[in-house]
């Protein structure tokens, strides 16, 4: 396995009341009694990265020794089935369209790495006392095959840029809503929800895959959610929902600065399809503008994946590698002190000049190869009707025109589930937005 590095880190298990429980690790030696439930707990000091295995030896009226520990960087990863896409699928998609982020292929068959550690959440036997949980690997062979393609690949990055042992948990279901993943307590303890009935089984899969391990100490949280909540047609409510999750997985960790990264809900045309709600053009983008509200909570981020389905009819786009990729961007900046651009442009205002749009953004720089032509944004007059502009990068501001709309009152980019523009910033897409989001207002971050 890997230990978290510089945090004090629990080592718990179960042994007759009582029972007298030591444990060796590290040149430190801990020692407890188990409770009147045969419960015990001991917490090391805060070890130091280690790339060299060691043994902890934990003794009572019998001796249990785990080989091969190292000591790094630990993620945890969570969500729905494309944070719970194995890397077993890599060999069977379709060439990818985009030669330019490649096609790791064969990366199963290669890895090699004893740096990287994997933990495949069981949900069925963590919680049981007597369960032998032997998920800890070498992310290689069968083990690497089954496991998340996104945590994996985030943690290839990290480990080659920092050069250190990387853990990464998967605690994922295909399907799920977020409400599973959210404790009836922590609904309770957002005022948003104090009158409204929360559906779709709250704490169904927190209470069994991520309540166990809150006591394994973490660097932070990749989140990759949000298509069945969006097949909902939810905006607002699925935003507390997050902010919900984000909240008390921060307070069940005793982390209120916990890192929590998450990703963008993919391109799909959720218009054509049938569910419980009536879908429409605007499904999708109205539910990137709820996601991208959570950004206002602190240390918080979103890969934007706008341009990373090649096919709009797969909810599972193939481009794992990639978004693992941007994933480790953002730990490398806001996390490992990496002078790195992570995101892409985010809108910040609005101004207007006569028939001009004058749009600022965080995380742009006038670049030497902007002559291009903006694609992808619209403006609009009063009457609400948007239509096509032209856009011109001009320091961290794009100036926006249109010759259908003299007066603009309103302007968008990406606003469709078909997106094509092609703003970006070093290589990395900017975040659909429009700046009449009627959430800002309606969104309480406190």
């Amino acid at each position: 396995m890997v230990l978290q590095r510089e945090k004090p880190v629990n080592i718990w298990g179960f042994a007759t009341a009582g029972e007298k429980v030591t444990v060796n690790f590290a040149k430190q030696t801990k020692t407890t009694i188990a409770d009147a439930n045969g419960n015990w707990i001991v917490t090391l000091a805060p070890p130091k990265t280690s790339a060299v295995p060691q043994q902890m030896t934990i003794t009572g009226s019998n001796q249990i020794i785990l080989n091969n520990i190292l000591v790094g960087e630990v993620w945890f990863c969570s969500g729905q089935s494309n944070m719970e896409y194995a890397m077993r699928k890599l060999v069977k998609i379709p060439t990818p369209k985009n030669k330019a982020l490649g096609f790791p292929k064969d990366e199963v068959a290669n890895a090699k790495n004893n740096q990287i550690r994997i933990f495949l959440v069981n949900r069925k036997a963590l919680i049981k006392p007597d369960s032998v949980h032997k998920s800890w690997a070498i992310a290689q062979d069968s083990a690497l095959r089954n496991f998340s393609a996104v945590g994996y690949f985030f943690a290839k990055e990290l480990q080659e840029k920092l050069g250190i042992p990387i853990g990464v948990i998967s605690s994922a279901v295909p399907g799920s809503a977020i409400e599973p993943w959210i404790s009836n307590e922590a609904f309770a303890a957002e005022p948003y929800f104090v009158s409204k009935k929360v559906d779709n089984d709250p704490g169904k899969f927190y209470t069994p895959m991520v309540e166990p391990l809150i006591k394994f100490p973490i660097r932070g949280v990749l989140w990759y959610q949000g298509e069945t909540n969006c097949f909902l047609g939810e905006t607002i409510s699925y935003t507390y929902k997050m902010k919900a999750l984000i909240n008390s997985w921060r307070k069940a960790w005793n982390n209120e600065k916990m890192p929590f990264y998450y990703v963008q809900i993919a391109p799909y045309n959720y218009s054509a399809t049938k569910g419980k709600v009536e879908m429409t053009a605007d499904t999708e983008p109205e539910f990137w503008e709820a996601q991208a509200q959570l950004l206002r909570l602190p240390n918080t981020a979103m890969v934007v994946t706008t341009d990373l389905n090649d096919n709009q009819e797969d909810l599972h786009p193939t481009y794992k590698w990639e978004i693992g990729r941007r994933l480790s961007l953002i730990a490398l900046a806001k996390d490992y002190g990496k002078k790195i651009n992570a995101v892409g442009p985010i809108f910040i205002s609005d101004n207007y000049l006569d028939s001009t749009v004058v749009l600022k953004f965080d995380n742009l720089k006038q670049l030497k190869n902007t002559n291009y032509p903006l694609t992808g944004f619209e403006v609009a007059a009063e009457d609400g009707k948007f239509k096509p502009a032209t856009a011109k990068i001009v320091g961290n501001m794009v100036l926006v025109k249109s010759i259908d709309v003299k007066k603009p009152t309103a302007a968008r980019y990406n606003w469709t589930e078909n997106p094509t523009g092609n703003f970006y910033q070093n290589g990395l897409p900017a975040l659909p937005f429009r700046t009449n989001n009627p959430l800002t207002k309606q969104f309480n971050i406190n």
